[in-house]
């Protein structure tokens, strides 16, 4: 047998890379497969948007139908017309929003200059937010401007919109937020 330099360096570089492959515990025979039921066959699906930026991503969030309303999974919609079933990071991570253990629940309210926060009932927050607004327009309100022209507005509050918000719950909202006086009215979307 004729071996040249070249089919020796060729021949000994196979043989050591199927050595190298063979020590790894690489092995070629048929493996069996065992299917897993999917977590979500019997959860119902629900179509949402991700309310984390104004791109408004489609997603389909999963909940358990035993009846406690557990989110199982929250994936990427690929029929929306944004995404096409993509998420960003932050939007991957949307179950945390209502499986962690760490998410506020209940309204907690921290005084001036206090230190710590302390848990209040939906009612009282409520409340006090109202008084405040109320309070706020009323003492800031201005009928007419320095021209004598009628102005009836409010230059002390301003809003910002969510971008989980569908055009006709932004029309709802600035119309609510137009009829209290309020000049400074931004969306999520636009910022």
């Amino acid at each position: 047998m004729d071996v040249t330099r070249r089919d020796f360096i060729q021949i000994s570089g196979a043989t050591a890379a199927g050595l190298a492959v063979s020590g790894l515990g690489f092995d070629l025979k048929p493996v069996k497969a065992h299917a897993q039921m999917l977590k979500t066959k019997y959860a119902t699906e629900t179509t949402s948007i991700c309310p984390y930026c104004a791109v408004g991503c489609g997603v389909i969030v999963h909940t358990s139908k035993k009846g406690d309303g557990r989110v199982i999974n929250i994936e990427g919609d690929p029929d929306h017309v944004i995404n096409r079933g993509s998420l960003c990071s932050k939007g991957a991570s949307l179950a945390q929003l209502t499986e962690n253990t760490q998410r506020v629940t209940e309204p907690m309210y921290r005084a001036p200059y206090a230190k710590e926060w302390k848990k209040v009932s939906w009612n009282w927050a409520l409340t006090e937010i109202a008084k405040r607004t109320k309070d706020t327009r009323d003492a800031s309100f201005t009928f007419k401007n320095a021209k004598g022209q009628v102005v009836n507005r409010t230059t002390e509050i301003a809003s910002v919109g969510s971008a989980a918000m569908d055009n006709e719950e932004c029309w709802i909202y600035q119309a609510l937020m137009r009829a209290l006086g309020l000049v400074y009215i931004e969306h999520q979307a636009r910022i």
